[in-house]
C-alpha cells in the first residue's frame, strides 16, 4: 500500500533552468487609473500593460489605455465571435452615478481601485483562454493604440 502513495521522483533542476524565463507566459496588468474631464464629460481610463512570449501575439510587450466601455466592447465581441463563455464584468454602479451625491461616486479613489482590480481579474481570465487568444478583437483591445470598431472579426493566424 505504501507504493501507491509514493512520490514520483523529480528531475533535479539546475539554477539556469530555475531562473530561466518561463516556457509560455502571458502577464496583463491593469494599472495607473487616470480620471479625465469635468462634469458629464468625466471618465476614468486605465493602462493595460501586457507581456507575453506566446507566438499568437505579434507584439511581445504592449501598453494601451482603455476605458470601462472598451472592456464592455471586447466582452461583447468575444461573446459574439468566440465559442467561450466570457466572464462578467464588474457592475456599472448606476447608484454611484446619481446626481447630488455627497461623495465623488464612480470617481472616488476606493471605487476606482476596486474596479481596477476587478477589470484586471476579468482581462486575465479572458486572455488566458486559448480560444480567446486567437480572436482579433482581443488583440486589438490589448495591443492597438485605438480600437477600430469597424474591424473585420476573425481569428489570428500564427505562421
Amino acid at each position: 500500500m505504501a507504493s501507491a502513495t509514493q512520490r514520483i521522483p523529480s528531475k533535479r533542476q539546475t539554477l539556469d533552468e530555475a531562473y530561466a524565463p518561463p516556457a509560455n507566459f502571458l502577464e496583463i496588468e491593469v494599472i495607473n487609473p487616470i480620471t479625465h474631464g469635468v462634469g458629464k464629460m468625466r471618465y476614468t481610463d486605465y493602462e493595460i500593460r501586457m507581456r507575453s512570449n506566446l507566438p499568437v501575439f505579434k507584439q511581445k510587450e504592449s501598453s494601451v489605455r482603455r476605458r470601462y466601455s472598451d472592456f464592455e466592447w471586447v466582452r461583447a465581441e468575444l461573446e459574439r465571435d468566440s465559442k467561450i463563455v466570457v466572464p462578467t464584468l464588474p457592475g456599472k454602479s448606476y447608484k454611484r452615478q446619481l446626481p447630488f451625491r455627497s461623495d465623488d461616486g464612480i470617481f472616488e479613489e476606493e471605487f476606482i481601485e476596486n474596479r481596477r482590480k476587478a477589470l484586471e481579474l476579468f482581462i486575465n481570465k479572458v486572455a488566458g483562454h486559448p480560444l480567446a487568444q486567437n480572436e482579433r478583437s482581443l488583440h486589438i483591445f490589448l495591443q492597438e493604440a485605438t480600437i477600430d470598431k469597424n474591424y473585420v472579426p476573425g481569428k489570428i493566424r500564427t505562421a
